[in-house]
């Protein structure tokens, strides 16, 4: 029987991700032996605190602070450490010293991302990234190997488990955006910062990535129009419930072509009202799923977990194994498919509709008012609900408005909010928020 090679492989970063994958290293060597071809020997895991206290025990021999030295040697770097450095020069360095590199550093890809890939080609090793957007569930490669022969149109999806998380709670319990965070952080589900999440830096990330690899064009964070959840409140929830909507953090790029027949690329992260019998709606609790409609394909959906230490393992070690077969066979490394420049395009280009609430005067005439002004602005409104309210303390009625429209510019409908606003009828817009799916 021939004896198998032995790749080196060095590890930076040991958090809740990397943990796991040392310890699949070292617990299935031989079964990832057998698929590999070769012996994947874990060299050494680079960390600031050696003694720092972890979830799963790995040998001690292995830790090092001194990741320079572990790259220089290693066959395969997988880089989990996140943020930009010294991940970013660490994986140049891995590259120029001929290793495949697998990282799931989504920041990274998505501020500089072309940087690597072009030092990747260049050096004729593999780049990987499937961890890099939504854990476990395989998303990237179906999108740039199994749909490479079809034209991918548009992709949407709930990209942060943090976010669907909340929204969900919010949801199904009525609790507050506070207290469903709260919960969220109590469960390991959210860190003690929430701002990337809950910002929606995390979803523009992995949405730069995800568009990227779509439309065969480099974008960047600088592309992506990003809004987060904080100002969503329960009455949006409770009023998007009873309209038969739900809300969910989505990441959206989807192809558009202009009246001069160009084509652009819209890219962005918002809240969005979904119905609720879309398959999106149903994705609960800290899951991802992400939607991807194609002309010859139609709809996939694609869902799992999209976060935690072994889920987010799962597909580190996928890009690790594909990267030493190519070592073991030879051949050619996998390199970008970005071929094309299409133009991203600003918010204001997009088709979309919106929901607004609107606390408006109880008195004759103010949907009419309303009425006028949206076709002034040519947005036709689809559904329109009407609620009195009773002022306990002045005996004042007032009328809460929800309004859907159907799909206009994103320009128009912003002119129409704005515009809105200005009628002395109306006391306050309570909430405006994007709809799909209608």
């Amino acid at each position: 029987m021939t004896e198998l090679r032995t790749l080196k492989v060095a590890l930076l970063g040991c958090g809740n991700v990397g943990a796991q994958v040392a310890r699949i290293l070292i617990d299935d060597a031989d079964a990832l032996a057998a698929r590999t071809g070769a012996r994947l020997e874990l060299t050494g895991i680079a960390v600031r605190t050696i003694d720092a206290p972890r979830d799963v025990e790995l040998p001690r021999e292995l830790f090092t602070t001194d990741a320079d030295t572990l790259v220089k040697d290693a066959d395969l770097v997988i880089e989990l450490m996140g943020g930009i450095e010294p991940a970013r020069s660490l994986i140049l360095a891995a590259i120029q010293n001929g290793a495949c590199v697998v990282t799931g550093n989504k920041a990274l890809l998505a501020q500089d991302g072309p940087t690597l890939y072009e030092a990747a080609d260049k050096a004729g090793v593999q780049l990987s990234y499937e961890a890099a957007v939504a854990g476990a569930i395989p998303i990237l490669r179906p999108i740039r190997d199994s749909l490479s022969g079809d034209r991918i149109t548009r992709v949407l999806g709930i990209v942060n488990g943090t976010t669907n998380f909340i929204l969900d709670q919010m949801d199904t319990t009525g609790a507050t955006f506070a207290d469903a965070l709260a919960e969220a952080q109590r469960l390991g589900y959210a860190e003690a910062d929430p701002t990337a999440d809950v910002g929606g830096l995390d979803a523009a990330a992995k949405a730069a990535i995800l568009a990227s690899l779509s439309f065969h064009t480099r974008f960047d964070l600088e592309n992506v129009h990003c809004e987060g959840i904080t100002g969503v409140s329960a009455a949006d929830i409770a009023a998007a419930k009873d309209a038969g909507f739900v809300i969910k953090l989505l990441a959206i790029a989807e192809k558009l072509s202009a009246a001069d027949g160009s084509e652009g690329v819209s890219v962005r992260v918002h809240p969005t009202l979904l119905p609720r019998e879309h398959p999106l709606a149903a994705v609960h609790g800290a899951f991802n799923a992400v939607f991807v409609e194609a002309e010859n394909a139609g709809e996939l959906m694609f869902y799992g977990q999209g976060a935690g230490g072994t889920p987010t393992a799962s597909a580190v070690l996928g890009d690790l194994v594909s990267a030493a077969r190519r070592i073991v066979l030879g051949g050619p490394a996998q390199t970008e498919t970005t071929i094309g420049k299409v133009p991203a395009l600003p918010i204001d280009a997009v088709n979309t509709s919106y929901y607004i609430g609107l606390d408006v005067a109880d008195q004759p005439g103010v949907l009419a008012k309303i009425a006028q002004l949206f076709a002034e602005h040519g947005v036709s409104i689809e559904i329109m609900r009407q609620t009195i309210h009773r002022d306990a303390d002045s005996n004042v009625e007032s009328a809460e408005l929800r309004i859907v429209t159907h799909r206009a510019t994103e320009a128009a409908l912003a002119a129409t909010v704005q515009a809105v606003k200005g009628l002395d009828v109306i006391n306050s817009v309570t909430s405006v928020l994007r709809v799909e799916g209608v």
